[in-house]
């Protein structure tokens, strides 16, 4: 039990500034010797903590040599809030700058109100900081996904309160809708599309469901269980994207030097493998489980991206290629 409390404590100093702001505001004059003790930490610890609080809060505590304790030379009410790195004033900037992604969408209102109450708590000299930076980043996201936010809040309910959760599903391509009883996992946005991962209790398995077409949610009385190996990023460990298959493909794509400025440094997979080539091009291999995502992503780089294998996604480059060849057989350019 004891290493537990002391783990506790160990990995949460505001909790244990929370409890030395409570020791002293009572006028019990504790010391760091009975500090440290209670809170099964080390000397050194609470005096950090204290040094903390006095330098960086600016708290008055000040120890009484014949009392043999700390206490406020003036009254404080609540432990202040701490002030922020430029590190962390950085990426308040970048979760500001972020919201821009779902601009006319009707997450754009509480994110913006979610925002205004954090910077509210920031100090002058941190607004100050944060205001001058405003302008140097910003974000162009490209066709934000228009997700109705009494669909995405009916969703969240559902995932905590562990509620099954009826709707209307579309599948990709499909024009009739179809009604799914699920148990709902877990949620998650991606490339810009949010996405349920929900166990369908008719077809007795995992699917992922597009939030853009997924109609009418509601929630029932049914209660489940979820599992407890569940695990987000490995369902998805060799998918690309949300697309899932149940094989399992080595991707070998080259890419010529134009390319290759380009896609150095990104991540496209966690099973990527980045080389340099002599020439100047690169050659990138990853594992992946479906071939339909990459194959849309590598038609996207056009005679600039070359499918050295499967020969499953060679051959449906292909057999694309070919097609829309044919659709733009005899086709003039008309100047404009």
């Amino acid at each position: 039990m004891k290493k537990v409390k002391s783990a506790l404590y160990s990995r949460l100093p505001w909790e244990r500034m929370l409890k030395i702001h409570e020791k002293i505001k009572t006028g019990g004059w504790p010391n760091c010797v009975q500090m440290a003790a209670e809170m099964e930490v080390g000397l050194r610890t609470v005096k950090r903590d204290l040094d903390f609080m006095r330098d960086r809060l600016r708290m008055p505590i000040e120890y009484d040599n014949r009392q043999h304790g700390f206490y406020y030379t003036k009254l404080v009410d609540n432990l202040p809030s701490t002030p922020m790195t430029e590190a962390e004033i950085f990426a308040m900037l970048v979760a500001h700058k972020a919201i821009a992604q779902y601009h006319g969408t009707p997450f754009e209102r509480p994110l913006q109100m979610a925002f205004r109450k954090m910077a509210g708590m920031l100090d002058r000299e941190e607004r100050y900081s944060l205001e001058n930076l405003l302008e140097a980043l910003s974000f162009r996201p490209f066709a934000p996904e228009d997700t109705d936010l009494r669909i995405f809040q009916t969703i969240t309910r559902a995932l905590q309160s562990k509620r099954a959760l009826r709707f209307k599903y579309r599948n990709l391509g499909s024009k009739a809708e179809q009604e799914r009883l699920t148990h709902p996992y877990h949620l998650a946005c991606i490339d810009n599309q949010w996405y349920l991962f929900a166990f369908d209790v008719r077809r007795q398995g995992m699917r992922t469901f597009s939030l853009s077409r997924l109609t009418d949610p509601e929630l029932t009385g049914e209660h489940y269980k979820m599992p407890k190996d569940f695990d987000p990023d490995e369902y998805l460990s060799g998918s690309l994207n949300v697309f899932k298959g149940h094989e399992d493909f080595e991707v070998v794509i080259e890419f010529d030097s134009w390319a290759t400025d380009l896609v150095r440094g990104r991540q496209w997979h966690a099973s990527q493998v980045f080389e340099e080539l002599p020439e100047g091009g690169s050659r990138m291999k990853m594992r992946l489980n479906s071939v339909e995502k990459i194959e849309r992503r590598i038609r996207n780089w056009g005679v600039h991206a070359t499918v050295l294998g499967p020969p499953q996604l060679v051959e449906r480059i292909a057999e694309t290629t070919e097609k829309l060849a044919k659709r733009y057989q005899g086709a003039r350019t008309v100047a404009i």
